[in-house]
């Protein structure tokens, strides 16, 4: 009778924790896809994106869409920095692969016609360095918001496809910043 009471005591002392285990390993066969192949989140450090984005934002990246389209202009990316892969960059897309990028008197050319970037860009802002480059197939043209204090494409050259891990498609954090990312439209 003492066996079989203590068998009951133990299974009602251990119920309640295996099955907060259950819950801990189904909710992470849940979570651990989503997280590694599908959203992944990533806290800006730096200027080089601002005023739009700004350092210790925490933005939640899709990491799905460019495995079934290519990226688009405007678009703010996340990508692994072609010198040193460990390092995770953002920026705007400006280049396309097969374009013609110039930067002449502050501004940037699209195989020869100005680029509006009005709807991200303060008024006034001016894109400094002489550049002129025609990007190869999967070479993206990089440029961060902040042109003064961007390292980017004008500096390390086009951006190779296969080093984008995502766009950026929600600033989660602070609360009061809440925003979705979209490309802008452009017309040329």
């Amino acid at each position: 009778m003492l066996k079989l009471s203590y068998k009951i005591m133990l299974r009602e002392y251990l119920s309640p924790i295996l099955e907060t285990i259950k819950i801990i390993l189904l909710a992470l066969l849940i979570v651990m896809p989503i997280r590694y192949f599908l959203f992944q989140p990533f806290i800006v450090k730096g200027q080089s994106m601002e005023p739009g984005v700004v350092s210790g934002d925490y933005l939640i990246v899709d990491e799905i869409t460019y495995r079934f389209r290519e990226p688009v202009r405007g678009e703010v990316i996340v990508f692994k920095y072609p010198f040193n892969p460990s390092h995770r960059y953002i920026k705007r897309i400006i280049g396309l692969p097969g374009e013609k990028v110039e930067i002449r008197n502050g501004k940037v050319y699209i195989n020869g016609k100005p680029l509006n970037e009005s709807t991200y860009l303060p008024p006034g802002t001016e894109t400094p360095g002489e550049i002129e480059m025609v990007l190869r197939e999967n070479e993206y043209f990089v440029l961060g918001d902040n042109r003064i204090a961007s390292a980017d494409s004008r500096t390390w050259g086009p951006l190779p496809r296969k080093n984008i891990i995502g766009r950026a498609i929600i600033r989660a954090w602070p609360l009061d910043a809440l925003a979705k990312f979209s490309a802008p439209f452009y017309q040329f």
